[in-house]
């Protein structure tokens, strides 16, 4: 019997679902390579390898055999092969871009243990897709607002998100769609450098916000009374702005998020928020030319700085902090803390905080690999980001629970673990 590679599902799964890896028709204790393959839509190439040793039958299951050292990570790891992907070009984060199609996964096995890698016995192709049959795609061109709706597969009213990335710009539609996946209606919303947006982050008008905001709690296949918002990094304290000023906000989850404004004015009628200060000699650089800017932010409890916290007091939501605790662009654990300081000082409910040892800046839907360092727009230079590979993705794993746990808990009144069965 030739070898083969089994693989379940078999030919297609959704990107943040597990994937079960296994080949048969070894030699009995075969030394064998197993190696991942994926282009993003620019075209450059992320892989991960591992060693392994068939069993005495010639089977080899990725949930039993641990991987042996020698490749990009060593251990059970059932998905290390998705997980441990790398670009083979430095500074390049995998994103996905147009979510109306696959990733496609290559994955290939070869005899034996050598470099480079010895005969190629099997291989297979799987897609690793991010819609799933029957979620609604709908482009928003209404009034300012530039979005992506993703409702979710029957008849609604769902749960509505507006879902929030960062410094990147643009509309990033892949955790928003990948959430809509789970019975969400999500928002995915640009807010600079998209179409005829502001280029620059120079100012934002929490006014673009609410048009958002309205619109969703407007919207017919929008359970109300209040929506959700989902935010990282620079999105995270945009939602915080969002839920201090804004009506209808029931919910607010941030990963890696600031309570202090950061990187651009915020105005809103008669308020206006300055972005808190930097201090870029406070800034390292190693030999590579990579920085560090962890510590370049001044601290929002101090002098002039007070100026920049928002005041998320006035919020009339549930707030969740994910935290990544070896995050290097800012303290986030740090910002939640003092956040939730803050709300108890002034007779609100303790925020949920969920602080995750050994995961970095970037924590994304599950199964996306760790990005260590990538170009940061405002910095202009490679960054690093922070994380551990493996304890990053499980953190990333567990996140994706606790935040579809936290929406479905306040925006449907339903205890967690049910939103599998929507």
């Amino acid at each position: 019997m030739a070898p083969s590679v089994r693989l379940s599902p078999a030919a297609r799964s959704l990107f943040d679902e597990p994937l079960a890896i296994a080949v048969q028709g070894l030699g009995p204790r075969q030394p064998v390579t197993l190696r991942t393959s994926l282009r993003d839509e620019t075209g450059e190439l992320f892989q991960a390898c591992a060693r392994y040793q068939a069993g005495d039958d010639g089977e080899l299951d990725l949930a039993r055999c641990p991987a042996l050292p020698g490749g990009s990570f060593s251990g059970l790891e059932p998905m290390g092969l998705l997980w441990a992907l790398q670009p083979q070009k430095p500074f390049r984060r995998l994103v996905k871009r147009d979510v109306q199609s696959p990733f496609l996964l290559q994955l290939e096995v070869f005899d034996g243990h050598g470099e480079p890698p010895g005969r190629l016995l099997a291989q297979a192709q799987h897609e690793r897709a991010f819609l799933r049959d029957g979620v609604r795609r709908v482009p928003v061109r209404e009034g300012r607002i530039r979005a992506t709706l993703f409702l979710p597969p029957g008849n609604g009213p769902f749960p509505g998100i507006i879902d929030l990335y960062g410094t990147g710009g643009g509309l990033p539609e892949y955790r928003a769609c990948l959430l809509a996946n789970h019975g969400f209606a999500v928002l995915a919303l640009a807010f600079y450098s998209y179409e005829d947006l502001p280029k620059e982050m120079k100012e934002f008008h929490l006014e673009y916000f609410e048009e958002a905001v309205n619109y969703m709690l407007q919207h017919t296949q929008v359970k109300g009374p209040g929506i959700g918002l989902l935010g990282i990094s620079k999105g995270g304290d945009l939602c915080i702005s969002m839920a201090s000023f804004l009506k209808g906000i029931t919910a607010t989850a941030l990963i890696n998020g600031s309570v202090a404004n950061v990187g651009a004015v915020l105005r809103y009628k008669d308020v206006t928020i300055p972005p808190l200060g930097i201090d870029t000699k406070r800034i390292k650089v190693n030999k590579s030319g990579i920085a560090d800017i962890v510590d370049a932010l001044n601290n929002p409890l101090e002098g002039p700085d007070r100026q920049s916290f928002i005041p998320l007091e006035k919020a009339e939501c549930r707030f969740l902090f994910i935290v990544g605790q070896d995050d290097r662009n800012w303290k986030s654990e740090f910002f939640a803390v003092e956040g939730s300081k803050h709300l108890q000082a002034h007779g609100k409910e303790k925020p949920e905080i969920v602080c995750y040892p050994g995961a970095g800046h970037y924590i994304e839907p599950p199964f996306f690999p760790m990005c260590a360092a990538s170009m940061h727009l405002l910095v202009g230079k490679p960054v690093v980001w922070g994380g551990e590979p493996k304890a990053h993705c499980e953190a990333q794993i567990d996140a994706w629970q606790q935040i579809q746990a936290f929406f479905c808990k306040h925006l449907m009144g339903k205890p967690s673990g049910t939103s599998n069965k929507l």
